[in-house]
Parts: structure tokens; sequence; C-alpha cells
């Protein structure tokens, strides 16, 4: 198959100075954006978008940092901060003629997403979020023994230098591993989009690692603020997850419900890349959200 969504057209859109996203886009109707996670790119939302551009306009970037689009230089907290992307994902749409669009980010994608409600309600309608925990909320969970589920957090949390090195030496090995471990159903990720994942991320080491570091620094520090000023997510919000509280000791609902005003919570059963392993459920759950 080729390594695109098909029947989208692949744009090249300026987001920043000196930062282009590279964007799949198709179908017609009111618009949707599509937040990739790691390790993977925009291609994992190929059967999703193709079945949501039947009545929406579907836009799949890759996120800033990760597969074609632009990685700067990380010069400081700010770079890659969820903020900044968040930035960059309202920018890109305003770019497709969108100052309104619905949302929907995994993992990476989901943290993403999860700014950009906060920071531009005016432009976000409705937001999902897949298989994660807002970012201050995740660094609170992880405890004692259990927190070694995320030990690739706390690798690339570390300073500038050693986290690159010692992915970069091993990168195939090292984002296997989640390919492998995260998944429930490994044909899911064919051989062909896996290995377009693994290129993708070998060749974005410090970008990827950069995006890690924001999220253990001026992202926890942004969500802080947040719930101090007690800002909240005000548009419909939908979250899907596995059931990882119950591995780790916390309620997953619960903590999502002090960040949103309006909110669907529900877990699957299906592995961590679900709009890869049960793209009709996802695709559903989207429209669903849409027309709360």
């Amino acid at each position: 198959m080729a390594h695109t969504i098909q029947g989208f057209d692949h744009r090249r859109i300026q987001v920043d100075e000196g930062v282009g996203l590279t964007v799949a886009v198709g179908g017609t109707g009111s618009p949707v954006v599509l937040l990739h996670g790691f390790p993977q790119t925009h291609l994992m939302w190929r059967h999703v978008a193709a079945d949501l551009a039947a009545d929406h306009t579907v836009i799949c970037p890759d996120l800033r940092g990760y597969g074609d689009s632009d990685k700067p230089r990380e010069e400081g907290p700010d770079t890659y901060s969820k903020r900044t992307m968040a930035n960059d994902v309202v920018a890109l749409a305003r770019s497709l003629g969108h100052e309104r669009f619905a949302l929907a980010g995994h993992d990476r994608g989901a943290l993403v997403a999860f700014r950009a409600g906060l920071d531009h309600p005016a432009a976000v309608t409705h937001l999902a979020c897949l298989d994660v925990l807002p970012t201050l909320d995740m660094w609170e969970a992880l405890h004692g023994r259990s927190a070694a589920v995320g030990f690739h957090l706390y690798l690339m949390a570390q300073p500038p230098g050693l986290p690159e090195k010692m992915i970069g030496a091993s990168a195939d090995a090292f984002f296997s591993h989640f390919l492998d471990i995260w998944a429930k159903d490994p044909d899911a990720v064919p051989a062909d989009i896996r290995e377009v994942y693994l290129d993708a991320c070998r060749n974005a080491v410090p970008s990827i690692v950069a995006d890690y570091r924001a999220s253990a620094g001026i992202d926890v520090e942004h969500d802080k603020a947040d719930r101090a000023d007690g800002r909240r997510l005000t548009m419909p919000v939908s979250v899907l997850q596995q059931d990882w509280g119950t591995a780790l000791g916390y309620e997953a609902a619960a903590l999502w419900g002090a960040w949103a005003t309006d909110l669907e919570h529900s877990t699957v059963s299906c592995g961590h890349f679900m709009a890869e392993e049960a793209p009709a459920d996802i695709a559903r759950a989207l429209r669903h959200l849409m027309a709360r």
C-alpha cells in the first residue's frame, strides 16, 4: 500500500516562523483535526480519516518534530511545549480556512489537543483525547514500582545530551519496543506501516526527546497554572482510554472530570493503538462526539 491516506491531498503548511507541517486533507463538511501519537505519524489515522471523510473535512498533520514536518532545534522550553504545538494546530486550521474545528488526539497528540482546548476554546468546538491523562495528572499518577511502565518518560526528561545519545544508538530497538508492547493486535500495524514509523522516529530523535522533555517541565507548569486558576475545558469532551487506572491506582474519569465541564469517559478493550486496532469504534465515537 502507498504510505499516504488514500484519496487525501498532501500539503505543506507554514504555521510558525521557520516551521512547516506536512498535512493530509480529505473529505468535505465540518472540519475535524486528528493528531497522532508516539511513535507514529499522521498515518495512524488512515482508517479513521477515510471513514470520517464521508461527511467531514479531515485534517491530519504530522506534529512539529515528527514525521515529515519540520523539526526545529530545541532553543528553550517553549520550542516543543504543548502550548506551542497547540498554536501550530490552530494556525494550520486557520490556513486551511477553518476558524473553528473539532479536534481529536491520541497519546502525544492528545496532550496537544488538551492544551489547544484550554488555550483556544473559541476555536475548538469538540475535543477527544485517546489513551492519556493530562500531563500534570500523569506525573502525579506514576509512583513506586508501577511507574516503571513509564520509564521512557523519565529517560527523556533528562537534560539534553544523554537521552538523545542513548536512544539514537539503538533507535529501532527503542521505538520498536513500544510498538510491540502497547498493541493487543500486532497485525493492526502491518510491516510496511511499522517501517514508516521507525524510519520517521530514527530521523527525529532530538525533537521527539525535546517534546517529552517539555512534558516534564514547561507543560507541567502550564497545567499547574490552569489548575490554580480553575480553568476548564468548556466544549464537549470525550475521553477513551484503556483501564490504566486499575493497574496504576487512579480513577481516570475523576481526574478528567476535574478538567472538563461536559465529559464522556469510556474505557476500551483494544490496545493503545486504538485508531488502528479498532478504527470503526473510534470513528463512531468521534461522530457521536461531534453530534453533541
